[in-house]
């Protein structure tokens, strides 16, 4: 991506949503190994990260994998500070670790990490004690346990259960909501003591409904949007579940790009066979909003694997980077930290990896 300025020359990918004329390319840096780890400590999959007040930085990772190949339990959450520097490992060998998926950092600077494996939310002070919890762990004695099922269509959502757990926000008055998730595709929502509020949200991709609800973001109004990643859109509601708008990215690339890994998707034929559109341009596998007055969006895509910055009205307002391996290349983005609007941390699946990025629009 070496043109100032994409134009929409390729066909539009949905029906009724049209791509943007132009879209800036926006200039930016990364910084080389922005955590240092010890020497006997390795990144897995790097499922998510986080910043807090202090500019500490919070890794999740598919490291520390213990037992078998199948089944194993992966997730370890470090943190360093704001030079890098390794600072400690939070909840080593917690009940709750079986396969990470995201970590958050509330305005409180309680550290919050979501468990895909074991359908648990895990709330840490900022000392790196357990303060809440949420969900439950199946439990290791029992003769059905194992992985969950996907019938069709899904056993109903149970209060206060999650079904493979993806994420989790705050709004202003700090009600908690949580994305869940691969199974029950639906958002949940809870007091600032934990308190069971209600849920909304189905399987599908009618307007409201979901399909793997994957990161969720809430911005000053106490909105909150959801990477509704399986119908390639980011979906904004309110605090109380009614649907606000829609968010689709169109924004055309170089055809015959070298995705991540696999072989170059057939695109079209993707978007015409559905449901699930992961792997599309536009899928929208991340949602991050910055801080301050003038909010911003960022979120990024598996293939052609760019990250888009948005208006909080669904705006393109510019894009980065392609997939790869080197610095300013990306292999499945899962999570971002925005702690401004031009300094973004990125947490990759395949590069088993964090990236700062510095933002020179």
């Amino acid at each position: 991506m070496n043109r100032r300025w994409l134009i929409a020359s390729l066909l539009l990918f949905s029906a009724g949503t049209l791509a943007q004329e132009s879209v800036p390319v926006i200039r930016f840096d990364s910084t080389p190994d922005p955590v240092k780890l010890p020497n006997d400590i390795h990144l897995g999959e790097v499922t998510g990260v986080a910043v807090n007040s202090k500019g500490h930085i919070f890794v999740l990772s598919r490291g520390n994998t213990t037992g078998p190949a199948y089944a194993a339990a992966a997730s370890q959450l470090l943190e360093f500070d704001g030079s890098g520097k390794f600072v400690r490992e939070i909840g080593k060998n917690l009940y709750a670790w079986s396969f990470g998926h995201s970590v958050r950092v509330d305005r409180d600077d309680n550290i919050w990490a979501t468990d895909k494996g074991s359908d648990m939310v895990v709330k840490f002070n900022s000392e790196g004690r357990v303060a809440m919890v949420f969900g439950r762990k199946q439990e290791a004695s029992d003769e059905d346990t194992g992985p969950l099922k996907h019938p069709k269509p899904p056993l109903p959502p149970e209060i206060g259960r999650f079904r493979q757990v993806t994420d989790v926000t705050w709004d202003p008055a700090g009600n908690i909501y949580i994305s869940d998730g691969y199974i029950n595709s639906r958002i949940a929502k809870a007091d600032k003591n934990g308190k069971w509020l209600k849920s909304w949200g189905e399987p599908g991709s009618l307007p409201g409904q979901l399909n793997a609800p994957h990161n969720i973001a809430a911005d000053a109004q106490g909105n909150i949007y959801v990477a509704d990643r399986g119908n390639r859109r980011i979906q904004v509601f309110d605090g109380e579940g009614k649907l606000l708008r829609e968010i689709r990215i169109d924004v055309p690339f170089e055809p015959g790009m070298q995705p991540a890994i696999g072989s170059v998707p057939d695109v079209a034929k993707l978007l015409a066979a559905g449901p699930a559109l992961t792997q599309t341009p536009g899928a929208p596998w991340t949602v991050c909003i910055t801080p301050g007055p003038n909010q911003v969006l960022y979120t990024s895509d598996a293939y052609p694997g760019r990250i888009y910055k948005l208006s909080l009205e669904g705006k393109v307002l510019g894009v980065l980077g392609e997939s790869g391996k080197q610095l300013k290349q990306f292999g499945w983005i899962h999570e971002i930290a925005c702690p401004s609007e031009n300094v973004l941390y990125v947490a990759e699946l395949l590069n088993w990896r964090v990236q700062k990025l510095i933002l020179h629009p």
